[in-house]
């Protein structure tokens, strides 16, 4: 006699969403051979936290740009996307699996999010502004045919795609790696811009996150310095060794 598998996701309690219930039965359901087993295992211990958990990303850094119709639609691309990456846990390697999947789906969704980004720039002033010149960008045609230029173009596709990859570990706090994000989002873009002063750059920034001029300033230094010292690595040996 053939048994009705339960659906229905088991809601943990209170904000415990993913619990150590939830990890154990990602990995039990890694462990399984049998594909009714594995549905089992996942509509009712797994699923409830991966929509959970992606709900709560995506609206925290609001990522917002997206080809689907409505945000119940991304949540459904993340879990999908997560569940195809689920076999690759490994609990004995030491990660939890909230810091895991959470990562998977920050970077899943950033690369989303920039991909689906289209936005104007305010031409409106901002106040308190601070004067570092490293903070300018100019991008004219002089420099299509510098040979320097044409390195540093490449060391900067290297760097972006660097410092994408390892944001959630070069920035540890949430806030930080979302202002990282939209920084390098300059990077990504720059083709497309003509002239792009610190004043702009605040204004872009201030559009996708909110955070003050200081801690703007203070993320710009800290990308800055990574951007620096590999490039001086790159311009002596030729190829860059992220450190």
């Amino acid at each position: 006699m053939n048994k009705t598998i339960e659906t229905k996701p088991k809601k943990a309690k209170g904000v415990q969403y993913f619990t150590q219930e939830t990890e154990d039965a990602i990995v039990r359901y890694n462990k399984s051979t049998n594909p009714l087993e594995k549905e089992k295992i996942y509509h009712r211990y797994i699923h409830y936290a991966f929509f959970k958990l992606t709900e709560n990303i995506i609206h925290t850094f609001k990522f917002y740009y997206t080809e689907v119709e409505n945000i119940e639609d991304l949540q459904h691309e993340v879990i999908t996307f997560l569940l195809s990456k689920m076999h690759l846990y490994d609990q004995t390697k030491g990660a939890k699996a909230y810091s895991y999947f959470g990562t998977i789906a920050k970077r899943y969704l950033i690369i989303s999010n920039t991909r689906n980004y289209k936005r104007r720039i305010d031409k409106a002033p901002v106040e308190g502004v601070e004067e570092d010149e490293r903070h300018s960008y100019v991008i004219d045609e002089t420099t299509a045919s510098d040979p320097h230029q044409d390195k540093l173009s490449s060391f900067i596709d290297l760097y972006t795609e660097y410092c994408t990859e390892n944001i959630f570990e070069l920035f540890a706090k949430d806030e930080d790696a979302q202002i990282a994000d939209a920084i390098l989002e300059l990077f990504r873009k720059r083709g497309d811009i003509d002239v792009f002063n610190k004043k702009a750059l605040y204004i872009y920034i201030r559009e996708q996150v909110d955070a003050k001029t200081p801690k703007i300033t203070k993320i710009a230094n800290q990308l800055y310095d990574i951007f620096k010292r590999n490039y001086i690595y790159y311009l002596e040996h030729g190829y860059v060794d992220f450190k």
